[in-house]
């Protein structure tokens, strides 16, 4: 199992915890409301409580903090992130839902890469998932599929790890530049909310044909 961090305070924040203390990880949670992440870890129970600013005691850091700010945050924490893997979970779309805030040709992820110590390892995942689902956990019968991307195959091993012990199924997209891919498909999900579903209790994955 692994020890992780949770930057985050918000409702995905609470659904990985959650599903990550009931598969048998260490969960630490980090806010800059002290309150408020004291009464989230008192709400789930065997999560501790950590200090903002301060080293994460996680192997793995979940970025779970609007993306306006994620980069900020790593910054924020500059060395004591040296050597962890960061978990990107953010979307940076426009407010109108239209398109992205990053820079032509990046993502969100590529742009908290910049702001992370070299030695740390950012990695895209749960972007796709509405944080009601992720609650669940799996739909008709099958586990919920992750979609990963990431430049180090040590770190994405380990985050594919945490999330088999979340009892979902991590799907590997391929490297870093990739979470362009899956912020898009983000985007395509918020389009259905907006314009067919109407609803958040849906999921996108991949079915494998024999």
């Amino acid at each position: 199992m692994s020890s992780i961090s949770i930057i985050g305070l918000g409702n995905m924040a609470g659904a990985l915890a959650d599903r990550a203390l009931a598969g048998g990880n260490a969960v630490e949670i980090i806010g800059r409301d002290a309150a408020k992440a004291k009464e989230l870890a008192a709400e789930l129970g065997g999560a501790t409580v950590g200090t903002a600013g301060t080293a994460p005691a996680g192997d793995i850091v979940i970025l779970a903090v609007p993306y306006a700010s994620a980069a900020a945050v790593v910054s924020q924490y500059g060395d004591a992130l040296h050597g962890k893997v960061i978990i990107d979970i953010t979307n940076p779309v426009t407010p109108d839902f239209k398109g992205f805030v990053t820079p032509e040709g990046s993502s969100g992820a590529q742009e908290i890469a910049k702001a992370a110590p070299a030695a740390a390892h950012v990695v895209k995942a749960f972007n796709t998932l509405f944080s009601n689902v992720l609650k669940v956990g799996s739909a008709e019968g099958r586990p919920l599929d992750v979609f990963i991307a990431g430049d180090d195959a040590q770190a994405k091993a380990h985050v594919s790890a945490f999330i088999e012990s979340l009892g979902l199924r991590p799907m590997d997209a391929g490297q870093l530049p990739m979470a362009r891919a899956l912020e898009n498909v983000a985007l395509l999900e918020m389009g259905l909310v907006a314009h067919s579903a109407k609803h958040t209790n849906f999921y996108l994955g991949v079915s494998i044909l024999s």
